[in-house]
């Protein structure tokens, strides 16, 4: 089996999950100079925002990167042309099909990566020319489906002949041997990620995942459809009684509208969206991307090389 950086051009078989509002064109070059697949989330952008981090991450570096796009955003359309025009390597999408973009996408000769949550959508998507799929189970932060990881990634493996990254849970050496073990090429990874010294996020939002421990996330929004994991706080806390209490979307949609960005750039953790996976209990300090990376990696051969002794 090939490694994912042996298909991507990478130093590591990692990619930085494009999450909105925090992976800037910045962040994805120092991701990308630092041996992974950075990715700009084009989540929290309009077209000409988009346009120019992609223009921006070219100049931060000569390394492969990609784009994030969310599918269900107003202006989707426009990104997936902006990608093709600006002659992106790899785009991930996230919250739907792909389907329609794809033929132009690959004749552009972009790698097309979609995120799915169960192995029934990776089946439907292979037949449209996909180069990969991200199986990202339930332990992540930000939107998530309902199954795990664990039990996600080898039925994906099974379910299609593409190559499979996983997602979900990811933040250190052990968790990346466990992925491979499973059939992976390689990882996505995000929280582990937010504790780093060039990530762009709020020093209180990277205050307050240092601070959490295992149990310390919550998934808002499963009642309305749209699970979402967070830190909990007073947003989320209120926000999940609410839900139990019988509130409609509408009602719950006060609590969210602009969570994230109130958590990203003004540091509010108390009514912000601390989006962060179940991972976040392992973060116990900030450090350069390149450090966190190279132990991913590094931590991940040597387990391996201690299980091959060990057994």
């Amino acid at each position: 089996m090939k490694l994912l950086n042996e298909i991507l051009g990478t130093k590591y078989p990692i990619i930085q999950g494009g999450m909105a509002n925090i992976a800037t064109g910045e962040f994805a070059a120092a991701c990308s100079n630092a041996g992974a697949l950075g990715i700009i989330g084009a989540g929290g952008m309009n077209a000409d925002i988009l346009r120019q981090n992609i223009r921006r991450c070219r100049e931060l570096t000569d390394k492969p990167f990609g784009v994030n796009i969310m599918l269900m955003h107003p202006q989707a359309d426009e990104f997936a042309q902006i990608v093709v025009e600006e002659k992106v390597a790899v785009v991930t999408t996230g919250a739907g099909n792909p389907g329609k973009y794809v033929p132009m996408w690959k004749a552009a000769g972009i790698k097309v990566i979609p995120v799915v949550a169960a192995a029934v959508l990776a089946r439907h998507l292979e037949p449209l020319g996909i180069d990969a799929v991200v199986a990202e189970g339930t332990e992540s932060g930000g939107h998530v489906g309902e199954m795990t990881t664990m039990a996600l990634v080898p039925q994906v493996v099974d379910a299609v002949s593409v190559p499979v990254i996983a997602a979900g849970g990811i933040a250190d050496g052990r968790q990346l041997a466990a992925a491979l073990a499973l059939g992976a090429c390689g990882v996505q990874v995000g929280t582990c990620l937010l504790a780093s010294e060039e990530c762009p996020i709020h020093e209180n939002y990277k205050a307050a995942l240092l601070k959490a421990r295992d149990s310390d996330t919550i998934v808002t929004g499963r009642s309305v459809g749209a699970p979402v994991r967070v830190l909990k706080n007073r947003m989320s806390r209120e926000y999940v009684r609410q839900e139990k209490a019988g509130a409609d979307k509408m009602e719950l949609e006060k609590y969210t509208l602009g969570s994230l960005r109130r958590a990203v750039f003004e540091g509010d953790t108390v009514s912000g969206s601390l989006m962060a996976g179940q991972v976040a209990g392992m973060l116990h300090e900030v450090r350069p991307v390149a450090d966190i990376l190279a132990d991913l990696w590094q931590g991940g051969r040597q387990r391996i090389a201690a299980l091959n002794t060990e057994c």
